[in-house]
């Protein structure tokens, strides 16, 4: 049941006369047979006395938790283990830590300020439990309750109204109804809660095995729009005739069916329309949405920076929504075209690229997650990858026109080189030194400006094309 080191730890305590358990979710991930992420340990030892009794662990809060470091045989931490006095609590003037904390003797008194029953659960080091809220019953019944009452729990911190949601998409547990009342009572809490503790739930959302459900969860709870208002703009927007859901069932629905395990693509395939409400317009009858993968991108680019993201998962994200309508036909599209793509979107997000795309199809109601043009389009992704698409792989840089052309340092080297990328795209046979110095030479004739200039109508001129074909197939 419990590893051996909780074990130690628990009966170390114990032979010093102090009660002791592990507590909380631990505790519940052991009754339904899941291996615990992590182990608090709860002790009516107070912190000074755990600190004389584990030598190396650290006091440096007023909550009464003692952090233990477990280390190797190179002294190397392992893990943390957190170990907290019995404790009541009082009074939460900023909706999240308490105003006041009493060490407690007693487990009961520790236990009740807890959030949910299941979470509300104590194990000895025998694997006896101590259960004084229903927490067992409410496991084997798979249901999300309250301790006490759940106005005054989700009063106390509102983000516990986010882990209710979370864990109920997690365990496929259902909401107990006087719960679920008091979450959208106290919903409008969470506009005091720090925007990166939303952002940690969310992501754990998204990790789960069924994040639509949580998103929907958010949705009827009437938490949803304290989050992401952006996307509750999209409940009720009817879209054309290829669309048989709302922009909002789209977007939950891309996410349920999407393939990926990276909750960054997860969270591309819920916001990947997000910009359709903004970009509706009615043209000969019919709704269009122009550019919406554009203006998506930057409303996704608000969301992200509002909700505090590390700056790579905000870019990633808001690249793969900018680039989700990307054009391919396998009669129409070249190597060159792909190519373009790869430079366009990066290496490294071509296959999340798809992934969005299947969840888009599959949101659709579309039966086939990837026709025959995907499956072509992986292959000749597969035949260019190590094509050259940036100027880093030309066979030839800027030290090498210095030299063999005696060329001036400057910025037409700069410009020469992405005419001769532009080049290289469309003929990879073109990549080799000998030729591109030959090249070089040519263009170096012409003024810089005009070398811009080309180089941008060359990379750029198929993507105006591809964009106007997304536009005519697909009537967004």
């Amino acid at each position: 049941m419990l590893p051996d080191y909780i074990v130690k730890i628990l009966t170390t305590l114990t032979k010093k006369n102090f009660q002791t358990y592990v507590v909380g979710g631990s505790v519940r991930d052991i009754l339904m047979k899941k291996i615990p992420n992590d182990w608090d340990i709860t002790t009516n030892a107070l912190p000074t006395e755990i600190l004389e009794i584990f030598p190396g662990s650290k006091y440096q809060n007023d909550f009464g938790t003692v952090i233990l470091p477990l280390k190797d045989e190179n002294d190397k931490v392992i893990e943390v283990i957190e170990i907290t006095t019995y404790r009541s609590e009082k009074g939460y003037s900023d909706r999240r830590r308490p105003d006041e904390v009493k060490f407690e003797t007693h487990l009961d008194k520790d236990l009740e300020r807890r959030d949910l029953t299941i979470n509300a659960l104590a194990m000895d080091a025998k694997g006896e439990i101590t259960d004084l809220f229903g927490g067992l019953k409410d496991i084997n019944k798979k249901i999300i309750r309250a301790v006490g009452e759940p106005v005054d729990r989700f009063k106390e911190d509102a983000l516990r109204m986010l882990r209710a949601i979370r864990l109920s998409s997690q365990l496929n547990f259902e909401i107990e109804p006087k719960t679920e009342r008091g979450i959208i009572k106290m919903a409008s809490g969470l506009k005091f809660i720090s925007q990166e503790r939303i952002r940690d739930e969310l992501i754990k959302m998204l990790k789960t095995s069924k994040p639509a459900e949580a998103i929907l969860r958010l949705h009827k709870n009437k938490l949803l729009q304290y989050i992401i208002p952006e996307l509750e703009q999209a409940v009720g927007v009817k879209q054309n005739h290829h669309h048989i859901y709302t922009v909002f069932d789209h977007s939950w629905r891309s996410l349920e069916t999407c393939p990926s395990l990276d909750w960054r693509v997860k969270l591309a395939s819920l916001l990947h329309d997000i910009g359709k409400p903004k970009s509706k317009k009615i043209i000969a009858g019919k709704a269009t949405f122009y550019n919406h993968e554009y203006i998506g991108a930057k409303i996704t680019d608000r969301i992200l920076k509002r909700l505090k993201f590390k700056n790579e998962d905000r870019e990633k994200i808001v690249g793969l929504i900018r680039n989700h309508m990307f054009y391919y036909n396998v009669d129409e599209v070249t190597a060159a075209s792909v190519r373009r793509l790869i430079k366009k979107v990066g290496k490294e997000n071509l296959k999340d690229l798809i992934d969005l795309r299947i969840a888009d199809r599959l949101g659709s109601g579309t039966p086939k997650a990837k026709p025959y043009k995907l499956r072509h389009l992986e292959y000749m992704m597969e035949k260019v990858q190590n094509d050259p698409i940036s100027v880093k792989m030309l066979e030839i840089s800027g030290d090498d026109l210095i030299k063999d052309l005696k060329f001036s340092p400057g910025p037409k080297i700069g410009a020469i080189l992405d005419v001769l990328l532009s080049r290289v795209i469309d003929n990879p046979n073109l990549n080799k030194k000998s030729e591109l110095l030959v090249l070089a030479k040519k263009l170096e004739e012409k003024p810089l400006e005009k070398l811009r200039e080309e180089a941008r109508e060359v990379i750029s001129e198929k993507n105006e094309e591809i964009d106007k074909k997304i536009k005519n197939e697909f009537y967004v």
